[in-house]
């Protein structure tokens, strides 16, 4: 396949045209079938891949960390990667047994390296991915806020349950990988966005 692909991760049932469309099972649409989760190495040159996207995927990995590095390796320097999940504080993130853990605006931190400043430096840590948190949007029930004051709605983020219905994080490959020392973290954007519940 040619450089600078687009993927759309878990696509399941929506394929999207123009882009790669990629899922552990063989569905209409599918171009290529591949589990995420496997030890296989994705079928895909290395730094060729511009734009990565998982729509309602990354809740039901069981170790998101180790599919964010094979990502990264075929990903090309600053490939996007952008990341849609429920809200942990939504009862979407729970209801589904086959979600694995809840979503917060912070769990995108681990994703690169600057976070892991505390930990050991051993080179036998398994994650070597960096993918820095560029944007972290909050989708806030249209239905309940519109017209409301914003410092409201942050503080309902925080005390009540399903204030937030989604999350929707971008990251950006960075490559080379940067150390991880706490001075390279930036923190990223963060957004409301108030949005249709999902039917």
């Amino acid at each position: 396949m040619g450089a600078r692909m687009k993927i759309n991760l878990g696509c399941g049932k929506q394929p999207l045209e123009g882009w790669v469309n990629l899922d552990a099972c063989e569905l209409l649409g599918v171009d290529v079938i591949h589990d995420l989760e496997s030890d296989e190495p994705l079928p895909f040159d290395l730094d060729s891949v511009e734009e990565f996207l998982a729509v309602h995927v990354f809740e039901h990995f069981r170790d998101p960390l180790r599919v964010l590095g094979k990502l990264y390796e075929v990903a090309a320097p600053d490939a996007l990667l952008t990341v849609k999940v429920p809200h942990g504080a939504s009862d979407v993130a729970w209801e589904n047994p086959t979600h694995l853990r809840p979503w917060f605006p912070s769990s995108f931190a681990p994703f690169e390296q600057p976070y892991w400043w505390r930990e050991d430096s051993d080179p036998s840590r398994p994650y070597r991915a960096d993918w820095k948190p560029v944007l972290i949007q909050v989708l806030v029930d249209k239905a309940l806020y519109t017209g409301v004051d914003v410092e409201v709605i942050r503080r309902d983020l925080f005390q009540k349950r399903n204030t937030a219905l989604e999350l929707i994080g971008t990251v950006q490959a960075v490559k080379p990988a940067r150390l991880p020392l706490k001075e390279l973290q930036e923190g990223p954007r963060s957004e409301l966005v108030l949005t249709e519940r999902p039917q």
